[in-house]
């Protein structure tokens, strides 16, 4: 029997994750429904690897323990607590040149609350969270469905969203151990360099089961397109000192605009698939990864609600899709390789 898959794809962007955040925020109130129930997959990066995870972690009722409003809190709350930099570490890192700008324990206490010991095999929804091997250079890609399969696989949550968000240069990689093993890891760092934009990633694993009939209902979630130009007279005369942070944002940006490209022209060819895309254009000042200012929150913010606004028709059909396809609730049938 033919089916309608909902696969829902949240970029990378560190604080700016509160703009999908946001948006997630108007569909559930719109619909009436959590968006662990609207969708069949969720995939993220980053930010959005630890949106997919919060929206999917499973309370002590049984149901979502956060909605999307309470994880747009996590970003006005715990931001300033993430990129936290004392004084000792701004010292010892030599303004972060020396080694990487934040020291993990911020991030790894936020992720610790907001998850305490919820693993990866019990998110409501499957999940899709990218990251990659530092050690055995490969793309590593946690999967529910694989971590309900295979216990090897199973990891606490917050060590996955750990995992997603490690980016380079602003902090250190994470460990896992492999099998439970003390003297095997995998070495984890940000998603995003390969994978910054999720789509594709997701649309792999479900076409790879997808019968010929099936249809695919996408929205993919971005953090903000970068508009800062990098001038030739400033990039010129970088070294790899220069280099790092900005080579940083054009992979991110680069990837995810390829990606999107990728997806509308795969998606949209009349054969029933539905591709929605919501993007925002970030001016220079607020298009920083780790600027958790009050300011700059409020920036997004406004930023969000703006896109809300302009894309109003656009939201309300696919509430209405989305709507109409959440009963009855149907898992859908993704692979379990790596």
């Amino acid at each position: 029997m033919a089916r309608t898959i909902r696969v829902l794809s949240i970029d990378g962007g560190g604080i700016r994750g509160i703009i999908p955040a946001l948006v997630l925020g108007e569909i559930e109130r719109r619909t009436e429904r959590p968006v662990a129930e609207l969708f069949d997959l969720i995939a993220g990066t980053s930010t959005g690897g630890i949106l997919a995870l919060g929206l999917t972690v499973p309370g002590p009722d049984g149901k979502p323990k956060y909605c999307a409003d309470e994880l747009v809190q996590l970003y006005k709350e715990e931001g300033p607590r993430i990129f936290h930099r004392p004084t000792w570490h701004r010292i010892r890192s030599v303004g972060g040149v020396a080694e990487e700008k934040y020291p993990s324990k911020g991030i790894e206490e936020v992720l610790q609350k907001y998850f305490d010991k919820a693993r990866l095999k019990e998110a409501l929804t499957d999940v899709l969270v990218t990251s990659y091997e530092i050690e055995r250079r490969t793309p590593f890609f946690f999967r529910s469905r694989r971590a309900r399969e295979n216990r090897d696989y199973d990891f606490p949550m917050w060590q996955v969203a750990r995992a997603t968000s490690a980016a380079p240069t602003y902090f250190e990689p994470c460990r896992i151990p492999v099998n439970g093993k003390k003297d095997d890891f995998w070495t984890l760092i940000d998603g995003g360099v390969f994978a910054n934009n999720p789509t594709m990633c997701a649309l792999a694993d479900v076409l790879a089961e997808a019968g010929p009939d099936d249809r695919i209902l996408v929205l993919s979630l971005g953090t903000g397109e970068l508009t800062r130009p990098l001038w030739y007279d400033d990039a010129k005369d970088w070294g790899l000192a220069g280099w790092a942070r900005p080579i940083l944002s054009v992979v991110f940006h680069g990837v995810a605009e390829t990606v999107e490209y990728q997806a509308e022209k795969l998606l949209e060819r009349g054969d029933g698939h539905k591709y929605y895309r919501f993007q925002v254009r970030l001016d220079e000042g607020n298009d920083d990864m780790d600027d958790a200012g009050a300011t700059n929150l409020r920036v997004l913010q406004l930023l969000a609600e703006a896109l809300i606004r302009d894309e109003e028709r656009e939201l309300d059909k696919i509430c209405t899709a989305l709507t109409a396809l959440a009963e009855p609730r149907r898992r859908p049938m993704v692979p379990s390789g790596q």
